[in-house]
């Protein structure tokens, strides 16, 4: 249940979290690099942020300081990203999966060259008709 309103507050995004390992398992081919278990997905509440979502990277410098691995969190934006319908929020999040470098280093890719509208939604498209194959050979397999 969403907290009142004030304070900015967040909590982990298990629904979208499970929405995002399926985006990166079914376009495996293309999201190769990513390793989900290193991508935190959390809900913010009373954000004054005009996003829908967004990615943080941690810096180098707080990877070497911490001794852990690259990692990412998503942030996505209760009152906006809530009341998205499913094809606007598979689109957003693979918005959001195309800035981690293919390197994997923590840091983020510009959307100058690498994340276009076109190629959004060549992977959205990609990601629908992969999932409808799925559905339909899972379909057939019971029959």
């Amino acid at each position: 249940m969403p907290p009142s309103k004030g304070k900015l507050r967040f909590e982990n995004a298990e629904d979208v979290k499970k929405i995002l390992d399926d985006i990166v398992k079914t376009l495996s081919d293309v999201f190769w690099y990513i390793d989900c278990s290193k991508i935190h997905v959390v809900r913010s509440y009373n954000s004054k942020s005009i996003a829908i979502a967004r990615i943080h990277g941690l810096p180098r410098i707080w990877l070497y300081t911490l001794k852990i691995k690259p990692q990412y969190v998503i942030e996505v934006i209760s009152e906006r990203f809530d009341r998205l319908g499913e094809e606007d929020k598979i689109h957003i999040l693979i918005h959001e999966l195309l800035h981690i470098p293919k390197n994997f280093s923590g840091s983020l890719r510009p959307h100058k060259r690498f994340i276009t509208s076109d190629k959004i939604r060549k992977l959205s498209k990609l990601y629908y008709s992969r999932k409808k194959k799925s559905l339909q050979s899972t379909d057939s397999a019971r029959l």
